[in-house]
């Protein structure tokens, strides 16, 4: 496996600290004329409002947003130069830099979003699950499920020989990470990968099958039989329940409260070459993430006419507006207000936070993806390799200087270390410490830990 090689010189790299010696004043950009990649899902929305509402035109930038077929080609796309950069799951960058699949150095210094995944499952498996769950004094749904309610269905189907196939929307993608985590903590094994075997499958010992469906094919998948459920970002869900063929079990807010979704990523040489360009695009989607949830949200409704356009998502309005306003809707008629499901600017969503980076990276070890035990440095360094929040900052401090924002929008820069206080807001309410992964990695009952190997 590539990036098996790679790790030999994680070391010898620079880390990128954060630091508060930053000057406010951004210089012409490199290039002006743009390409930016994204694949239809609702949390593209800065790029869309960025262009729709002019923040790139405020910073000298000409861009063309163009829509991708799918992960992979997004990717590979900016690591050949045809795309300058793209709305990428935060797992690429890191999983490119340490050489899961195509070894690039990818880095970051925007998060795009907060939360905005959930996990649906046909209508009859939903009604398998139904004698396993738990209700009020009204019969409705405790929230949140736990996989543990889809366990019995998992066993009937290998009683009858037969398995029990899931989509998810990338190897590297939260995606990925949160429906392995739900699973794992009903009890239900997602499987292993083995890539020094040459095992890249991600099966080995699964109770459940899961395989790559790109997002806009999710339910049309579903509908057609091969497979009983998925992982996936809005408006996908939602559209299930819409075409009346799944019900959204769970949303990632419930598995993970705030949980880092996507991230602007770039190719490292790149950012080299355009560091002001760089940070003129980071400017511009800090402002469209602001103005996404200014307010409490009262630019949503605006947002959900422009995100409905074929060339962003390019689905019904209703059915992006019943996430991005502030509700849910489960099984049909059953709407229940969350008004964090998607979150662009609060809660510091914006800010690099080498944590969220960590917590991927351990998801990627306790599924097998890296196949050997590593240090918490190395956590760190990889993290502070891919993750730029000292590229943020100067945005963030050019915002400031310009008026557009003022300092309490942000992290206090002269504090802030780049790590998210432990926190144990997981649907098994296990404690997550970013400084300390391999500790994280012991209390996980099903994965990989210590020197654990496939």
């Amino acid at each position: 496996m590539q990036f098996v090689k790679q790790w030999i010189g994680i070391f010898a790299l620079s880390a990128c600290w954060v630091t508060t010696a930053v000057t406010a004043s951004v210089g012409k950009p490199e290039k002006e004329d743009l390409r930016l990649g994204f694949i239809k899902l609702t949390d593209m929305a800065p790029l869309a409002i960025a262009y729709e509402k002019g923040f790139f035109e405020d910073e000298g930038l000409y861009v063309t947003l163009e829509a991708q077929a799918n992960w992979k080609v997004l990717l590979d796309r900016v690591i050949d130069g045809e795309l300058d950069g793209a709305h990428m799951l935060a797992g690429q960058p890191l999983g490119a830099t340490i050489g899961i699949g195509t070894q690039a150095d990818i880095i970051t210094a925007f998060s795009m979003d907060l939360n905005g995944n959930a996990i649906t499952v046909v209508n009859d498996v939903w009604q398998q699950m139904k004698p396993y769950l738990k209700t009020d004094e009204h019969g409705q749904t405790l929230r949140p499920v736990s996989a543990s309610a889809l366990k019995p269905v998992v066993d009937q189907y290998h009683h009858e020989g037969k398995a029990f196939n899931m989509g998810m929307v990338f190897p590297v993608s939260t995606h990925n990470y949160e429906l392995r985590y739900w699973l794992a903590a009903g009890g239900i094994h997602p499987g292993f990968y083995a890539p020094l075997a040459g095992d890249n499958s991600g099966r080995i010992n699964a109770d459940v099958i899961l395989s790559v469906t790109p997002p806009p094919q999710m339910t049309a998948t579903m509908e057609a039989g091969t497979i009983k459920g998925y992982s996936v970002g809005e408006p996908w869900n939602q559209q299930a329940v819409f075409k009346g063929i799944g019900v959204p079990v769970i949303t990632d807010y419930e598995i993970w409260k705030n949980n880092p979704e996507k991230v602007f990523g770039v190719s490292k040489s790149w950012a080299e070459q355009n560091p002001n360009t760089h940070l003129r695009l980071v400017k511009a989607l800090i402002r469209a993430a602001h103005w996404l949830d200014d307010n409490q949200n009262a630019n949503r409704q605006e947002a959900v006419k422009i995100l409905a356009r074929s060339h962003y998502v390019g689905a019904d309005e209703e059915v992006i507006a019943n996430s991005m306003l502030g509700t849910f809707e489960y099984e049909r008629g059953e709407v229940r207000e969350v008004p964090d499901f998607n979150v662009f600017f609060r809660h510091h969503a914006t800010y690099p936070y080498y944590s969220d980076a960590i917590w991927t990276l351990t998801q990627m070890r306790r599924w097998g993806q890296i196949p050997q035990a590593q240090s918490d440095e190395w956590y760190r360094q990889v993290a502070k390799q891919v993750y730029r929040p000292d590229i943020y900052q100067q945005a963030a401090q050019a915002l400031i200087a310009e008026g557009h924002l003022g300092p309490e929008a942000f992290p206090d820069f002269s504090q802030e270390e780049g790590f998210r206080a432990p926190h144990s807001d997981f649907i098994d309410q296990i404690e997550y410490d970013g400084r300390q992964p391999n500790q994280y990695l012991e209390k996980l009952v099903i994965g990989l830990k210590g020197n654990d190997k496939v």
